[in-house]
């Protein structure tokens, strides 16, 4: 159960006001008081502070959604009783955290579980030199509840992964500004899993929307996730562009770009060199490993007259790092956060379904509506379907399901039910068990025992949820 109760927005408007009116009735304070109608209470509220938002709750507009009913009561929910997570407190979560707390969104929760660094303070405002080495979460969370009365921003140091469903449970509406598609695919696995079904049928109620913002560079994008109704993530995952990798015989022999010259030195000089000693990885957050690094990769430029070797380009070559745009963070985020107000008071009709924004040369946006798919691995609830010969080898599956561009699985750990008894028949991520577990890989599936119409259960760490398909063997 939510903390609160949560108004379903995908109800018919009128009915969400009747539930936030209920809710407002039922308020522990007897009506707004000082906090809302001037004055100042216990929330440091003062006269007039709300009214830039009144004037989108309280009268209607030629924008506003057809049913839409203006009230005093939405202000109320927004204020009191509407709770938010924000995963992420970088370039998007420094914006969104200040955009939220402005629009009058009190009870906010935060994810982060990284720290500071010196380079995150060109864009990141809410972050001081003092603060580099904290984390962020913390201080993000410290300078938005000093700054802004009234506003109760927690912070959590933690990853996404240290919380249970009970956790993301209490939530009406969760916000993500991640640069990891990997926990892009988990919160999703995550949110999808708290439906409740009754019947078959989609109790509205226990659907928590997610608003997942993204940059690289001068692009962006901001997409409106309804858990169960939409396009979820994983929906779309071939639109999520592949690592970029650089041909080992460009990057051996005939490097033309800088970022070759990095490139050979990162993958074969340092481990034929091993500078700082046997077993030591390259560590991207290490100055003397960077700076290393980076006068190797001006020996090798001159080699080849090639220009443009920065310490910066090293560190984000290294670190496989885009430069991000502060620009790009603050239209990005103010999408999102509009998207959030638009589902908070129902006023107006959300995205539907996805933007894009790009200044690469100009500026451009488009809209359009990502579609469902119907044989989704995490959100159409039916078995996945594999198709393999009963000769292929378990090796072969392994990476159809890293490979897929639908799937694009990182250590997938495959499990079935043999003789009445779950087997592993791989299990990557724990070494005494892929120790014992390895020679299977090159057996066929019908030397594992695998039968046609057989169960595969397999888990991954871009998803909470276990992920079931069915063996179709071919002839």
């Amino acid at each position: 159960m939510s903390l609160y109760p949560r108004p379903s927005f995908l109800a018919p408007p009128e009915a969400w006001m009747t539930a936030k009116a209920s809710l407002a009735l039922t308020s522990t304070r007897s009506s707004l008081g000082m906090a809302v109608d001037g004055g100042y209470g216990d929330t440091g509220d003062w006269e007039g502070r709300w009214n830039h938002v009144r004037k989108f709750l309280e009268r209607s507009g030629p924008f506003t959604h057809p049913d839409f009913e203006p009230s005093t009561e939405s202000l109320q929910f927004l204020l009191e009783t509407c709770k938010v997570l924000v995963i992420g407190a970088g370039g998007l979560g420094c914006e969104l955290l200040k955009n939220l707390a402005l629009m009058g969104f009190r009870q906010i929760n935060v994810i982060d579980m990284d720290t500071i660094d010196v380079s995150n303070l060109n864009r990141q405002f809410l972050f001081r030199p003092k603060d580099v080495g904290r984390p962020k979460a913390e201080v993000a969370a410290e300078f938005v509840n000093n700054r802004i009365p009234g506003c109760n921003v927690v912070p959590h140091f933690k990853k996404i992964q240290d919380f249970s469903e009970s956790f993301y449970r209490q939530f009406h509406i969760v916000i993500s500004g991640l640069d990891s598609i990997i926990a892009r695919r988990w919160i999703n696995g995550m949110l999808i899993s708290l439906l409740n079904f009754e019947d078959g049928t989609l109790d509205p109620s226990s659907i928590i929307p997610l608003i997942d913002g993204g940059t690289e560079g001068f692009k962006g994008n901001a997409r409106v996730i309804l858990p169960g109704l939409t396009a979820c993530i994983e929906c779309t995952l071939e639109l999520y562009p592949p690592q970029i990798n650089f041909p080992m015989c460009t990057i051996a022999s005939m490097p033309r770009l800088p970022e070759h010259c990095i490139e050979y030195v990162r993958v074969l000089q340092w481990p034929k060199e091993i500078p700082f000693g046997e077993g030591v990885a390259l560590d991207g957050d290490d100055p003397e490993h960077i700076q290393w690094v980076f006068q190797k990769s001006l020996e090798r430029a001159a080699q080849f007259n090639i220009t443009g070797i920065t310490y910066r380009l090293t560190q984000g070559v290294v670190k496989r790092i885009i430069p991000a745009v502060a620009s790009t963070n603050a239209v990005v985020a103010a999408v999102c956060a509009t998207e959030v107000f638009k589902i908070a008071s129902s006023a107006y009709i959300p995205l539907n379904n996805y933007l894009v924004f790009n200044d690469v040369d100009g500026l451009y946006t488009y809209t359009f509506e990502a579609e469902r798919k119907e044989n989704c691995p995490a959100c159409s609830q039916v078995p996945q379907d594999l198709q393999f010969s009963p000769s292929a080898k378990l090796q072969e599956l392994l990476d159809y399901l890293t490979q897929s561009a639908s799937l694009q699985m990182k250590s997938p750990a495959i499990t079935a039910t043999l003789d009445g008894k779950n087997k592993t028949l791989y299990l990557q991520t724990v070494a005494s068990i892929e120790e014992r577990t390895r020679p299977n890989l090159s057996k066929t599936l019908k030397e594992l025992g695998l039968t046609n119409g057989q169960e595969l259960a397999v888990a991954d760490i871009t998803t909470p949820q276990t992920v079931i398909f069915k063996l179709h063997f071919t002839t």
